[in-house]
């Protein structure tokens, strides 16, 4: 496939996130074995950017540099192996050895690498000493997402005349902890708060959250299924406030989500129920705030000030915006990308 100059291969791997560990994990051998079965495409290639997550993208990486004396860069988004062994997934303590001795061999053969947050960043510069990490976090899309006015269209379509919305947009994994959110909106109904709830996207958990906010009788949610860029648009369009939900695990607080940046370029007010940088960072910049992730009455505590004073959600709205124009508009961070190849052999063919 080819699209304004850049030549894109892909594998039809069958991939979901309702798969379970060992689902997973099969496709994403298949996916490595499927690159390193195809050597023409390498030929002419002068650096690798491998991105993990999974890890076993390593695997490739490490394949073509021994074979085809390739460099790579490898991009950490999240910490693998730390993130499953913490979450439970993997039990076996020679399964975690050898997970974390691969985890190691990768960062030592990477030529750099690319973390997505400082956390992350520090995590491995503390297991591999002496690799060369930079930060490059996701970057705000500002030129594609942006504050404007509700569309009253999408609003009568949605059902949300009159109505304060929250959004969760992204996956519905296991690592989400989206029974937070559907706590919220419980507790905001039995406060009679003219709040309503979206839930936009897929995954493993759907049907189970599906099934609680039937059990919770809940009329102030509703789950909108996957959705497109353009349909995640328009759902950011009616939103007022976006929320970012993990599970109370501190790997998951190092992480770099697309959500994040996508609500800071939209100009919304954040809301997080995990701590970490990105809790810091809304809080010292004022434009979003935390909820406790064991205590869901505290949510409607928290965003009743919004409800009664629209100035104040015109402030921390704003603030989202400057945030991500002066942080991570995709624009500045993309040249700070294109600087890591500066050095590199071959950059200059990369990005003829």
């Amino acid at each position: 496939m080819d699209a304004a100059g850049v030549t894109v291969h892909y594998l039809p791997v069958p991939y979901d996130n309702r798969f379970g560990f060992s689902a997973r994990s099969w496709s994403f051998l298949v996916f490595v074995f499927g690159i390193i079965r195809r050597p023409r495409l390498f030929k002419k290639t002068n650096i690798i950017y491998a991105i993990s997550v999974p890890l076993t993208i390593g695997l490739a990486a490490l394949w073509i540099k021994r074979f085809y004396k390739i460099p790579f860069f490898f991009e950490v988004g999240d910490l693998w192996p730390d993130a499953p062994i913490q979450l439970g997934f993997i039990k076996s303590t020679f399964f975690k050895k050898s997970l974390l001795w691969f985890e190691k061999l990768v960062y030592r053969k990477a030529t750099k690498i690319v973390a997505l947050s400082a956390p992350i960043k520090q995590t491995i510069e503390k297991k591999q000493v002496g690799v060369s990490v930079a930060v490059i976090p996701n970057m705000a899309d500002t030129e594609y997402y942006f504050p404007s006015e509700k569309n009253h269209n999408l609003i009568h379509e949605y059902k949300l005349d009159g109505k304060f919305v929250v959004s969760y947009i992204g996956s519905l994994g296991i690592a989400n902890g989206l029974e937070y959110f559907i706590s919220c909106a419980h507790a905001s109904q039995q406060q009679g708060l003219n709040v309503h709830f979206l839930l936009c996207g897929d995954g493993a958990m759907v049907d189970d959250l599906k099934e609680l906010s039937q059990e919770l009788e809940l009329t102030n949610i509703s789950m909108l299924g996957f959705k497109d860029r353009s349909g995640v648009g328009e759902v950011m369009n009616v939103t007022d406030a976006s929320f970012i939900s993990y599970q109370d695990f501190p790997i998951l607080e190092t992480g770099s989500p697309n959500k994040y940046f996508d609500g800071l370029a939209a100009g919304k007010l954040i809301v997080v129920n995990f701590g970490g940088w990105i809790k810091k960072e809304i809080e010292d910049n004022d434009c979003g705030f935390y909820v406790d992730p064991n205590d869901p009455s505290e949510f409607p505590k928290k965003i009743k000030p919004f409800l009664t004073d629209k100035s104040m959600l015109e402030k921390y709205s704003d603030a989202s915006r400057k945030l991500a124009e002066q942080k991570y508009s995709r624009a500045e961070l993309s040249k700070k990308f294109v600087a890591l190849f500066s050095h590199a052999k071959g950059a200059e063919w990369i990005f003829d």
